[in-house]
Formats: structure tokens, C-alpha cells, sequence
């Protein structure tokens, strides 16, 4: 072999073409901030930051003029001015597959349970691919998701996105749980952004159990990671979500929550210089929502779906939080959880009268669809007029609708609440409802035929 052709040999051998990258230099840092010069790099791509005793890895979040602006992914003790900065390049392929079925990761697709690390990567993207709306398959289909009063009342529809409103303290975590066990989904991501490290282990072990999780994709930043792996993290589990939807099958998507997503991104937000707007919110956190809800949905015609469900944490019980009602507008459809019926022992303790399903007209029976609005009327005239009732202060016969609803109400709370392992199918939960309401339909009218009897005016003179 001559000179040439051994040169083309090792050229080929080599997997491209190398190129020198510039390095930098730390030269400042405020809190979550670090500023360097030198670099060549765009918005995304990944540093690692070396000094002496100690490396970390950062991620370029902007620039001005010829400083670039980074933010860590670790604790940034021991790090001093003049340090080295080398690009890494954009993460261009990410931990996907099979192998994290049954698997707790971090941002990164580390394992955080103790097991063997994964090393089937994709080429992929966190911001994942855009979907023309017009190529979208039409949420048609129900989702069976095991819950009696999402089921009847609330019908979810394949492909659908929901947002679960709650204060803390409420039941959130335990009805995610019961949804990831008992929804009749191929595949369970679970999102867990931002909670305390605590709550992990037990929604894994306690709520999750062996069942949900052998399914499942559990993806994990506890609150105290960087805001940067919090805000990583909710993208990576809806690239995992895309993944399995792309191979056409049908994936239940949990984020817990929301919330905490953007308040990671505020954070960077601010770090960097961008102004605060509603309530301390910089305009990128309203942007980004909406990047990150859409990304879910119906894949094109005959593909796969996920059906998403984000917790939105309402502070204080405040359903006009600007997260809140932000989400609320971009979502298709919520379901709000209540402190006073939780209070009461009411669990699930969903509140059906401030909560709606936009699909549900489109995916359910007409019949089906009538009678969860009549219940829903006969619920909220009972709660308006409960105080009323409580003291004796209402006089039976006054308002038939009333009427209706006092005489039903006991057995409507009892079709509303539901036991932490017991799981209804949708076939079950819509014929319940249909009977409930003709059972409803009858104590009317036998009370409307009792009014109108000699023997009952008699009685009223």
C-alpha cells in the first residue's frame, strides 16, 4: 500500500472532519450566571468549565456583544475567575428507547435507580419536531384512564392535553398515580420537575407500585437541581413522550408539574437580564408553554398519540395565577381539585363544576353527553344552595331542580368518589352514569306528582 492510499485509508477510518474549536475563559459570575469570552458557540450548545481542582458542565442561554452567558447544571463551588471554557457541541443525541421502560433517569437519561446506565441513544432534538396542525389525526377515540369521575364526567379523548389544577396537599400526586395504573395507555412517562427529592421515592414505590412502573419512564429533578436539568428534564420526558409516538403507539404523558417548569425558566430568565412582566414572570415563560404543551397531542394519520397531563400548582388556591390561567388557554380542557371537598374526606376530591373536558362533545354519545350536564346542573344548584339547606332554611317544593338535586345529591357524591386501588372501565362509569341519572329523572317525577296531589295541597293549606 503506498503513501496515498494509506492516507485515504486513515482518512476514511476518521468519523469527520475535525475542526479546532476556540476555547475561553471564565471571566465573571453573578448567582445562577456566568459570563466567558472567546467562545464560538450558539444558544444550546453545552461548555465544560475547568479549573484545577474541579470541572462542571454549563449550556450557553445567550449572549451580548462578544460575552456569552452559561448556566450550570451543578453546584458551581470551588469555580474562580480565569477558568477554562471548551465547547462540547449541541446534544444531539439524546437516551431513548425500549431500555427505559421500568427506569428512573435524570435530564441527562443517567440512571438515578442504582441499575446498569443506558447506552441506546438517538439523534434527536429537546425541542423536538413541528407538526403541521393540519396533519394532526382529530381527537376522536376516549381514553379509558380507570377514574369514574373523569370517565363520566370529564371524558378524556386520545391525544388529548389537561392540565390538573391543585394546591398542594390536595391529592394530586395520588390521582396521577391512579391514572398511570389504571389508564389503558402502551406506554407511561411520568414528569417529576421540581419536586422534593422525598416525594420521588414515594410516588415511585408508594403510588406508582411495581404494576404502573413496569410500563413506565419515570424521568426525576428534585427541586434542588439547577433550574437548567428542572427545565431539561420537562423537555427530555416529551422527547421520550415523541419517541414512543413516532413508533405509533399510544403514550400517557404525566408532568408534575408544570408549574415548576416555569419557574425554572423565570429563574434563568432573570438571571440573565430579561425584564420581569406579570407577577415577576419574564415574557419568555409565557412563550415557552406553549412550545412545550403542543409538542403533545395525535401524531399524523394512522401514527401513534400522547395524552398529556400537567399539574398546575395554584398558590394558595388561586385559580387566576398567571401560570394558571395561562395554561388553562392552551390547554384542551382541566380538571381542578378542591380543598373543601378534600377536607371533606372526598377523594378524589375533583371539583366538577369548575372543571371541563373540551373534547368530551366529540368523543362521547349525545345521551352520555346530556346526562353528565344535567348532573353537573343538579351538583352545582345543591353546592349554591348548601348553606341554605344545612340550616333548614329551605322549604321542599320551591324549586323543583332544587328539589332534584337534594334527593340525588347523597348518591351523586358517592358516583364521584372512588377508592385509591379500585379501577372502572369507561364502559362501567358511562353506564353508572346513565343510570344514576334515570334513577334521578324518577325521584323527579314522582316528587312533581306528589306536589300536584289533593291529599299534598291539602296538606300545604
Amino acid at each position: 500500500m503506498n503513501l496515498k492510499q494509506r492516507l485515504q485509508h486513515y482518512q476514511q477510518l476518521l468519523p469527520q472532519q475535525l475542526e479546532p474549536q476556540a476555547e475561553g475563559r471564565l471571566t465573571r459570575m453573578v448567582g445562577l450566571t456566568l459570563e466567558a469570552v472567546g467562545l464560538n458557540v450558539m444558544v444550546g450548545d453545552r461548555c465544560l468549565i475547568e479549573d484545577r481542582h474541579n470541572s462542571l458542565e454549563a449550556e450557553v442561554v445567550g449572549f451580548q456583544d462578544d460575552k456569552v452567558f452559561l448556566m450550570p447544571v451543578q453546584p458551581t463551588s470551588g469555580l474562580r475567575a480565569g477558568a477554562r471554557v471548551r465547547p462540547l457541541g449541541s446534544a444531539s443525541h439524546l437516551v431513548l428507547g425500549d431500555s427505559l421502560l421500568g427506569r428512573v433517569v435524570n435530564a441527562f437519561g443517567e440512571p438515578l435507580d442504582g441499575k446498569l446506565a443506558i447506552h441506546e441513544r438517538v439523534l434527536g432534538s429537546l425541542q423536538g419536531e413541528y407538526i403541521n396542525p393540519l396533519h394532526r389525526q382529530p381527537i376522536r377515540q376516549h381514553l379509558d384512564v380507570g377514574i369514574r369521575a373523569i370517565n363520566a364526567m370529564l371524558s378524556v379523548g386520545r391525544g388529548q392535553r389537561l392540565g390538573l389544577f391543585a394546591g398542594s396537599g390536595v391529592g394530586k400526586s395520588v390521582l396521577l398515580g391512579m391514572m398511570t395504573r389504571f389508564t389503558k395507555a402502551d406506554i407511561c412517562v411520568v414528569g417529576l420537575i421540581g419536586e422534593r427529592g422525598r416525594e420521588v421515592k414515594e410516588f415511585i414505590e408508594d403510588i406508582l407500585g411495581p404494576e404502573g412502573m413496569a410500563r413506565s419512564v419515570v424521568v426525576a429533578s428534585p427541586a434542588d437541581d439547577a433550574p437548567l436539568m428542572r427545565l431539561r428534564a420537562a423537555q427530555y420526558c416529551t422527547s421520550i413522550a415523541e419517541y414512543f409516538r413516532a413508533q405509533g403507539r399510544n403514550v400517557l404523558l404525566l408532568m408534575d408539574s408544570l408549574t415548576r417548569y416555569a419557574q425554572a425558566q423565570r429563574e434563568i430568565a432573570l438571571a440573565i437580564g430579561e425584564p420581569p412582566a406579570t407577577k415577576g414572570y419574564p415574557p419568555s415563560v409565557f412563550a415557552r408553554l406553549p412550545q412545550l404543551v403542543e409538542r403533545a397531542g395525535n401524531g399524523a394519520e394512522g401514527g401513534g398519540s400522547i395524552t398529556a397531563f400537567y399539574t398546575v400548582l395554584t398558590e394558595g388556591d388561586d385559580q387566576q395565577d398567571p401560570v394558571a390561567d395561562s395554561a388553562r388557554a392552551i390547554l384542551d380542557g382541566h380538571v381542578v381539585l378542591s380543598r373543601a371537598l378534600a377536607e371533606q374526606g372526598h377523594y378524589p376530591a375533583i371539583d366538577i363544576e369548575a372543571s371541563i373536558s373540551r373534547a368530551m362533545p366529540q368523543i362521547v354519545i349525545p345521551e352520555h353527553l346530556a346526562q353528565a350536564q344535567r348532573l353537573k346542573q343538579l351538583w352545582s344548584k345543591y353546592r349554591q344552595s348548601q348553606d341554605l339547606i344545612s340550616i333548614g332554611a329551605y322549604q321542599q317544593g320551591a324549586d323543583a331542580q332544587l328539589d332534584a338535586a337534594i334527593n340525588l345529591y347523597p348518591h351523586m357524591q358517592q358516583f364521584l368518589r372512588q377508592g385509591l386501588r379500585e379501577s372502572l372501565d369507561f364502559e362501567t362509569c358511562q353506564q353508572q352514569l346513565l343510570q344514576l341519572a334515570a334513577a334521578g329523572q324518577e325521584k323527579r317525577t314522582l316528587a312533581q306528582t306528589a306536589a300536584r296531589s289533593p291529599l299534598a295541597r291539602q296538606k300545604a293549606e
